[in-house]
């Protein structure tokens, strides 16, 4: 479709995008035509999804493409040109179906028609606290109207605030309410520290397989992403020091416990000596502990044994209240905290004081302590039953945490989990292969499985099936 230049001074997103928007003006390109999906283009031009998804989204953006959900990006109409219609939004067809992060996404969000879906990443619906937030919606249409008309405080609700510092300090990490930055779910919290520590062109170390999420907002900072790999204890140092060494990044972000998409936490002994590595080189870490209520040991975090010096500590309400309450913090070095501040407010003004005084109501409620509890126990039966399945059809478990979302497994005979997932597809089941958890999205036999969606036997006849085919 066009000439792309890898020795030219202009990026390959700007390349790109000029010359879409050339092959349109000279009609090469006529409205209501069709682009490649994402996936054919990259192959086709050699370069990333990610590199693809942001110039189409550039040229969304400059009025040149139009995006029909579902179906792909469209040469947007002119007036007088001719209809050409495009196929009907609930039809998913192969060449739609990619699995990048943009997909996972999109099928968290609107399952198109999937009946199983152990890839995704959220408790099943009787699982959340539905009554505790039921009970906290019923007090608060109680409340005067006035409570909830102004724009609320520019870090958040200040009595939701004093709380989470409670709840830090039983984690032994002491942090003032000031210290205590409110956001709209975990990942605005990782968006806003992306956007303020990370600049294009700067080397950034990730867990490797690590949150798809965040590799997506990094790509489109323009970061370098330095993959560790994960271990069962969680990351592996030597690599990580040579990195270290090699390309003196400025942040390393990771997640601390019952990780996205191992379900393996850092070891005392990983933690001591990722802050020894911090100190000694100079680089912050982000904390993403989104998972801390999911872990019943109470395990050691960084922020805990940093005090909030280097590091910078991501939590969220909303795997175990509800994902739809949106409600996240950042707790941080006041200096830090005062200088995301503007930044939170130039992206969103204030945050959903409604939400947050929902999460307070239903933290102050002493049903909620009992809730998680009961949470963390049909985790580990559910580790337990899927684990044991698994094993069974002799696949390879990477770690067993016994607690949290996740299992990572792969078996011997799989060496494309994508592949896998796209079979897995036409039987209305939904996968996670590894490759979306890759920092380069390389093919990989690794698949994630959400615990609390995998006891389906329906799941294990599609893959005994598939297993007794190779």
């Amino acid at each position: 479709m066009i000439f792309i230049d890898p020795a030219s001074d202009l990026s390959l997103v700007s390349q790109i995008v000029a010359g879409i928007s050339l092959a349109i003006k000279e009609q090469r390109l006529r409205p209501g035509s069709k682009l490649p999906s994402i996936r054919k283009f990259s192959q086709s031009h050699k370069v990333s999804h990610f590199t693809t998804v942001e110039a189409y989204d550039r040229l969304v953006a400059l009025g040149h493409l139009t995006p029909v959900r579902n179906a792909g990006f469209y040469v947007r109409m002119t007036s007088d040109a001719p209809l050409i219609e495009p196929p009907p939004a609930t039809i998913v067809t192969d060449e739609e179906f990619d699995f990048d992060a943009y997909l996972l996404l999109q099928k968290v969000f609107q399952p198109m028609g999937m009946i199983l879906r152990p890839g995704i990443g959220l408790l099943p619906e009787h699982w959340t606290d539905n009554d505790g937030l039921q009970r906290s919606m019923r007090a608060m249409a109680r409340r005067e109207l006035s409570d909830f008309t102004g724009y609320g405080h520019a870090k958040g609700c200040a009595r939701l605030r004093a709380k989470l510092a409670e709840k830090l300090s039983d984690a032994q990490i002491a942090a003032h309410p000031d210290q205590i930055m409110l956001t709209t779910g975990g990942s605005h919290a990782l968006d806003l520290a992306v956007r303020y520590l990370v600049q294009r062109g700067d080397c950034v170390l990730v867990d490797e397989p690590g949150y798809h999420n965040l590799f997506l907002n990094l790509h489109i900072q323009g970061a370098k992403l330095l993959g560790v790999p994960r271990t069962s204890d969680g990351v592996d140092l030597i690599v990580l020091e040579e990195l270290i060494r090699l390309h003196r990044p400025k942040v390393l972000f990771t997640n601390t416990r019952l990780q996205c998409p191992t379900g393996t936490s850092l070891s005392l002994a990983v933690v001591h000596r990722l802050l020894q590595l911090a100190e000694k080189y100079d680089f912050l870490i982000v904390e993403n502990d989104i998972y801390a209520d999911l872990d019943p040991t109470g395990q050691q975090t960084l922020a805990g044994m940093d005090q909030l010096s280097r590091v910078i500590y991501i939590g969220s309400f909303s795997k175990t209240i509800a994902p739809a309450l949106r409600v996240g913090f950042i707790a941080a070095h006041q200096d830090l905290i005062d200088e995301l501040v503007p930044l939170k407010l130039v992206s969103g003004l204030t945050t959903s004081g409604i939400a947050e005084e929902l999460v307070l109501d239903v933290l102050l409620q002493g049903r909620h302590r009992k809730h998680i509890k009961q949470l963390q126990g049909n985790l580990a039966q559910a580790h337990e039953t899927v684990a044991t399945r698994l094993e069974a059809m002799g696949m390879e478990i990477f770690a067993k945490p016994h607690a949290g979302l996740f299992l990572w497994a792969r078996h011997p005979l799989i060496q494309n989990s994508t592949e896998l997932a796209t079979k897995a597809r036409d039987q209305k089941i939904l996968f996670a292969p590894g490759q979306l958890f890759m920092p380069d999205a390389r093919i990989v036999p690794w698949i994630r499985f959400n615990v609390a969606h995998s006891m389906d036997d329906r799941i294990y006849e599609f893959l005994g099936r598939e297993v007794e085919g190779l």
